[in-house]
């Protein structure tokens, strides 16, 4: 059965751990220990199509002057905010020229809401529309340091700098492993422009929203302002490797990574006695690919048998395909002395069978994320995986023994039928 996921098992452990960076102290070992402070970026669109008047009775860009205003009146003090415009400053057809068009309005920092107000204020619908250099630009912005960093990209319209692809940028950004994600605000989009902002936030984890009235806009950038000053979970860069012999050593904890159409790559986990690997992975199909594909997530020993796996199938939709597997290891019996049981080393191997039309570019790599929790195994032994059946396992059982039993019962009604006709 073919089924559409979205970060399914995924979703749950990405609640699992608060990380963020601690910056190194310089006082007394009491000190309390300080976080880096998040930074975020808006980046907004200024092009000259931003005078529509298609949003509550007036222009898009009136529209978002007023939602920026009401945004940063809300910001955490502990958020470090800049803005970036993109067609705000050429208004002529060279197109070489409207392509360089982007600049840092309000440089990333501490925030003067009232002079970012007014350099808000001033501007006007002018020039092209450069998403691809604007992200580039906004990317540089962010740079240094370990903290949470987000750019929320609000534009009307598709990028008109080709052959510079956004979504190639972002998928450029992505594979740089600085955890940087773009949210992306589409104003009243048409359908390409729609598919282009999925893209791009799809390629390094973010979201895109469809916008149509002004109160959706300052309530949805305050939304990820607000995720910014307050993340979930830091996801930690890793690579796999193409053995098991030479995979990263992997802790319970949120884990990136990029792998090739059809590519296999290996992780290792240690696991005691007593305890359970939980597992699950989700691969994002951040560009067009061929029909029919699958993702497929294995728990296998050091020598190569399987444990147990899990697998999931789409249909060529632009989408996030995820699968999960549980391992609960038997704990032992309890053994003469004190000796402390050895740990088994669990080698999960993460699949796919993408491929792309011979237009779509394969490189970088799709983004994953690897999510590995160990916690304490199951007390019962209805619970503890048998040659990676699970409870499938036990009810195959129980289905064998009642077919015997049902078997012996009508062969001996039979024989009974038979002797009482012959008798008669």
């Amino acid at each position: 059965m073919i089924t559409r996921k979205r970060l399914a098992t995924g979703a749950c452990a990405l609640l699992a751990a608060l990380s963020v960076a601690l910056l190194p102290t310089s006082a007394t070992a009491d000190e309390p220990v300080t976080k880096e402070s998040p930074k975020v970026e808006l980046v907004l669109d200024v092009s000259g199509s931003m005078r529509a008047k298609d949003i509550d009775g007036k222009s898009r860009m009136s529209a978002a002057k007023q939602a920026f205003n009401e945004v940063l009146d809300a910001v955490p003090e502990e958020v470090r905010l800049g803005i970036r415009t993109l067609g705000a400053d050429y208004p002529g057809q060279d197109r070489k020229q409207g392509c360089k068009d982007t600049r840092q309005l309000y440089p990333v920092g501490p925030l003067d809401r009232t002079e970012a107000k007014t350099a808000v204020a001033s501007l006007a619908p002018t020039g092209w529309t450069p998403i691809g250099p604007a992200l580039l630009g906004a990317a540089k912005d962010l740079e240094g340091g370990d903290a949470t960093r987000r750019i929320v990209l609000i534009t009307d319209g598709e990028d008109t700098c080709a052959p510079l692809d956004p979504c190639q940028v972002a998928r450029e950004i992505a594979a740089k492993g600085i955890h940087l994600v773009i949210d992306t605000l589409g104003l009243v989009p048409d359908a390409k422009t729609r598919q282009q902002l999925t893209c791009i936030a799809e390629a390094t984890g973010g979201t895109y929203t469809s916008v149509h009235r002004t109160e959706d806009l300052s309530r949805r950038v305050r939304q990820l302002v607000d995720r910014a000053a307050d993340p979930v979970v830091t996801p930690v860069a890793t690579a796999g490797a193409l053995r098991c012999a030479d995979a990263p050593q992997l802790k319970p904890g949120l884990y990136t990574d990029r792998e090739s159409f059809g590519q296999h790559r290996w992780y290792r986990v240690d696991l005691l006695p007593g305890q359970e690997l939980r597992a699950s992975v989700s691969v994002s199909a951040d560009r067009a690919v061929n029909n029919d594909y699958g993702v497929l997530l294995r728990a296998v020993t050091r020598h190569g048998r399987e444990i147990v796996r899990g697998s999931e199938a789409g249909d060529g939709r632009t989408d996030v395909i995820s699968t999960g597997l549980r391992y609960p290891k038997p704990d032992l019996d309890d053994g003469p002395g004190d000796a402390k049981p050895a740990a088994e080393t669990v080698c999960l191997q993460v699949s796919n069978s993408f491929s792309a039309p011979p237009s779509v570019k394969t490189t970088p790599g799709m983004p994953i994320e690897l999510t590995v929790d160990v916690v304490d195994g199951p007390s019962a032994a209805s619970d503890v995986a048998s040659f990676g059946l699970g409870r499938g396992w036990w009810l195959l059982g129980v289905l064998v023994l009642v077919g015997f039993v049902a078997g012996l019962l009508w062969g001996w009604l039979s024989r009974w039928r038979v002797a009482v006709w012959r008798t008669h």
